[in-house]
């Protein structure tokens, strides 16, 4: 049972997550498919089940193969992935781990995403990879259960 069920967040938080999630759609930076497993991807290293059974889910439903889909975790030991696409995943993690660990590796990811988006679209698309953050912090903290996702439910 859901400390706080996701149809009792007050809503002008709702209004406010929702507004960004427009807003970062609008700007179409990169295919829906592949947003969806950086969102994935955010979920596992966080291990937030519901949000890796949401966007498994969603990412199938945008186009993507479960092979690409389960592997983005291993992303850097595949050769699937384009090379914008790997900077991306290892921007997600410099975003998602904020640790000692983790800073060594930040300008790296900054410079390789330099060199296949503008600073606007990696400005945008940190706020992508926050926001995906915030709505897990939201379904761990307030106990979402996974396993009953529908693709497109909310």
């Amino acid at each position: 049972m859901p400390r706080i069920p996701f149809e009792n967040i007050p809503k002008p938080l709702m209004n406010c997550m929702i507004k960004t999630e427009h807003y970062l759609k609008s700007l179409n930076i990169i295919d829906e498919s592949f947003m969806e497993i950086l969102r994935y991807h955010a979920s596992m290293l966080n291990k937030c089940a519901y949000c890796i059974d949401m966007h498994f889910k969603e990412a199938l439903g945008a186009g993507e193969t479960e092979l690409r889909i389960y592997s983005s975790i291993t992303w850097r030991d595949v050769a699937f992935y384009s090379e914008t696409e790997k900077a991306l995943l290892a921007w997600t993690e410099s975003v998602t781990i904020l640790n000692d660990e983790s800073n060594k590796y930040r300008q790296q990811a900054f410079e390789n995403l330099s060199q296949h988006f503008s600073q606007d679209e990696i400005a945008n698309l940190t706020l992508a990879i926050m926001q995906i953050n915030s709505w897990i912090r939201l379904a761990k903290s307030f106990g979402f259960e996974a396993g009953t996702y529908q693709i497109g439910q909310y």
